[in-house]
């Protein structure tokens, strides 16, 4: 059975799902997904899930991610980035560096943010683009999104390079056009690049022609990454024959840590046989009770 995860540099203008259809035509695997849109002009991680992966999908999209973001100030557009219409010009030459760092206070932490109109998010069903290019009166309500950590990289007015670590929902476009905002002058998200999704960097990345030229030769299968690297954050469980059945027939299973360790109810781990085969994501039910919320097949099931 095949799975994996491909760390993928994706190109610019293709769509996320253009990356999707590109893998999928060729690997073999129709289960084949993506962990986090980028935009068509973005570069950067973008990490291919195939086969049994697909499963661990939300736990990659609550992965921290970390872009680097060209900013240009004096110029709006209808949708926050250089391919939209521009509605509005301003001379932004007279917006310091020290102003611009002030200003980018009221972005960092835990913030509210509205989303772009022009993005995939659905309403009643239809991704908002295609009912903002229909021209109908749209606005997207604020939600709440971390920034961990908002740096200036260099400012050469009236272009603002900025290294953004954030959590999911948050929207880099959204940001250009509300630090222009702010700053009285407008802006536009100008150029991305995505340098890192939770573990998964950009420099470890491969391109759409490598992968390329390894479909054809059949050497790709050796950067399938192992489904289960998305939750080595978390801590893990290594259960005896018993209790590897139970989890595997979708049952509860009783799990004492051997060291005394701090566990609340609804905390995740990941669970494994004596073999090192991955059997399944637990979530703890209270006590050393845990349900297995996502069991995986092994060699020998």
């Amino acid at each position: 059975m095949l799975s994996g995860i491909l760390n993928l540099n994706k190109p610019a203008g293709w769509t996320s799902f253009d990356v999707v259809r590109f893998v999928r035509g060729r690997c073999g695997e129709r289960r084949v997904g993506h962990a986090g849109t980028l935009d068509p002009a973005a570069t950067g991680v973008l990490p291919i899930l195939i086969g049994q992966a697909t499963r661990l999908t939300e736990y990659l999209f609550d992965a921290t991610k970390t872009y680097e973001a060209t900013i240009e100030l004096g110029v709006e557009t209808d949708t926050y980035d250089a391919e939209g219409d521009v509605v509005a010009r301003s001379d932004a030459s007279g917006v310091t560096e020290a102003v611009v760092s002030e200003a980018l206070v009221a972005f960092a932490g835990d913030i509210e943010q509205a989303p772009p109109v022009y993005s995939a998010l659905k309403r009643d069903g239809v991704p908002l683009y295609k009912r903002a290019r229909r021209g109908e009166d749209l606005r997207t309500a604020p939600r709440p999104v971390r920034v961990e950590q908002l740096d200036i990289i260099r400012y050469q007015p009236p272009l603002l390079h900025l290294r953004i670590v954030c959590g999911k929902g948050f929207y880099v476009r959204s940001l250009a056009h509300d630090l222009g905002a702010r700053l009285g002058v407008g802006g536009m998200l100008a150029g991305l690049v995505r340098s890192r999704v939770g573990g998964f960097r950009l420099q470890d990345a491969v391109d759409v022609e490598t992968l390329r030229a390894e479909f054809e030769d059949g050497s790709w299968r050796a950067r399938l990454i192992a489904p289960d690297e998305i939750l080595l954050r978390w801590r893990a469980a290594i259960v005896g024959s018993d209790n590897t059945q139970r989890l595997l027939h979708g049952r509860e299973a009783t799990l004492e840590p051997a060291q005394p360790v701090a566990i609340a109810t609804g905390d995740l781990c990941r669970a494994y046989s004596l073999q090192g085969d991955f059997l399944a994501v637990l979530r703890c039910q209270g006590a050393h009770t845990w349900r297995p919320e996502k069991v995986f097949s092994t060699p020998d099931r």
